[in-house]
């Protein structure tokens, strides 16, 4: 089916149908997605590698295996969610009883980036699915491969009225966004956030956006750098620093700058060898307008390590650049890439009021053994989620919110959470009628003292 305004009506007419709505067709379309990753295993890191050079172990932790742990855990605790919860009720409305009824929404479209094209399509369909809507993703064409993968696995197993695929680029994202869906999930950068987030208010459509920002690092001298450098390398190479919630640039003691930087070259040298463009564990530029975008800001300061690159692979090396002040180009936009920028400050007081500089981000990573600065800098920066003493890592447990703030996102996901986004907490009072509080009716002379007391109002 290709037509998109047929496709959001037949999915309308599935859903009030009420076919999404048993707990055993909500189970059975986990179990189906589950199954068609599985099968279709080799197909995806076969699509993954062709559009970006992902290897195979990156490729398994951050998309198909993990969006199949990702089923389970739904599957595990689904049947807990779904039912109504009870809730305490009121004096005022005695006697009755109150309930939380998870309504799902209907129709959701699911807009998903280049950058783990596989995973941010699937991961949000999993709870739509399992909070009972029918799906539609529109998957990146820049990462066509990939894009085409996922439209086989909808044709093979679904049926176009629960999940649909449709590739294309703008107009076909904006004929979807023109039609009359029940829900948006988008995943991408602030300025298209900000299409999207206009888009959805001509409808008034609740929406979640994923976005992103420059997601700062800290490493403070208590550290242990040896430990900070490894962690922080993996975490920001890993997907050739094309990750939303990558450490987009370090915050450093002035007094460890040169220990640490002599450690980060390293553990480089470790993971990617002499040559990080001949390594198998190192991915590539998506595309060449976003290498060019990259290459651009390796003379914004002084190269530590890395810098080499190769338009016609796509490719950067993993860099290190210091010599970088917070006028710097590569320091006014999230940079996506495998280029990593390190500010050295000389007094702690200072960390605070530069994270302050830039929006609110995604993501937030402290190396420190200091608990008192520890605390101080997670009661005073706000962020989406974070990790003390290692990278990314927050994204893997289910049971944390996954999601920005301001800028970096509005929203969250992931576990019982992806429950919740994807559906409606419809809040019902069910009252009886052995017995009726004649204090609420009119007339109300002589009432409103007995009602104060009720309040504990004097």
């Amino acid at each position: 089916m290709t037509n998109i305004k047929d496709l959001i009506k037949v999915q309308k007419n599935f859903f009030y149908s009420g076919s999404t709505l048993p707990l055993k067709a909500r189970k059975q379309h986990l179990k189906t997605l589950k199954r068609a990753l599985i099968e279709m295993e080799d197909e995806f890191l076969q699509a993954l590698h062709q559009d970006f050079q992902k290897p195979e172990f990156e490729s398994f932790i951050s998309e198909t295996g993990y969006l199949i742990k990702d089923i389970d855990h739904m599957l595990s605790y689904l049947p807990d969610w779904v039912g109504r919860k009870r809730v305490s009720g009121s004096l005022l409305s005695f006697p009755s009883k109150s309930y939380i009824y998870h309504e799902p929404y209907g129709v959701c479209l699911i807009i998903s980036p280049w950058n783990y094209p596989l995973q941010l399509a699937i991961a949000p369909a999993i709870g739509a699915l399992a909070a009972g809507n029918t799906v539609v993703i529109k998957p990146s064409e820049l990462a066509p491969a990939t894009s085409a993968a996922l439209k086989n696995l909808a044709h093979k197993y679904f049926t176009p009225e629960v999940l649909a695929v449709v590739e294309g680029a703008v107009p076909e994202t904006q004929e979807l966004l023109e039609q009359p869906v029940d829900y948006l999930f988008f995943t991408g950068s602030p300025q298209v956030g900000k299409i999207m987030m206009k888009a959805a208010a001509e409808q008034l459509l609740p929406l979640t956006l994923e976005l992103g920002g420059k997601s700062p690092c800290i490493v403070d001298k208590t550290a242990n750098l040896k430990i900070a450098a490894k962690r922080l390398a993996q975490g920001k190479f890993f997907n050739c620093g094309q990750t939303c919630i990558a450490p987009d640039y370090v915050l450093i003691d002035k007094s460890i700058q040169d220990q640490f930087v002599d450690e980060l070259k390293k553990h480089i040298h470790t993971f990617y060898g002499d040559d990080p463009k001949k390594s198998d564990s190192y991915a590539r530029v998506i595309n060449h307008k976003h290498w060019q975008r990259l290459v651009g800001y390796l003379k914004d300061g002084h190269i530590e390590i890395g810098g080499e690159f190769s338009e016609a692979e796509k490719y950067i090396a993993p860099t290190v650049m210091t010599n970088v002040t917070k006028d710097s180009p590569v320091m006014q936009d999230e940079i996506f890439g495998p280029i990593l920028p390190i500010i050295a400050y000389s007094d702690e007081s200072e960390i605070v009021p530069f994270i302050r500089q830039y929006s609110k981000p995604l993501a937030l990573y402290h190396f420190t053994t200091n608990k008192k600065l520890r605390e101080s800098i997670l009661k005073n920066v706000s962020f989406g989620g974070g990790v003390v003493n290692d990278t990314l890592e927050h994204l893997i447990n289910p049971e944390l919110p996954f999601g920005g703030v301001g800028v970096s996102g509005i929203g969250a996901y992931h576990g019982e959470y992806s429950f919740k986004t994807f559906s409606h907490e419809k809040s019902v009072l069910q009252k009886s009628s052995w017995f009726d509080l004649p204090l609420k009716y009119p007339p109300y002379d002589g009432k409103l003292k007995l009602l104060r007391n009720l309040f504990k109002i004097s």
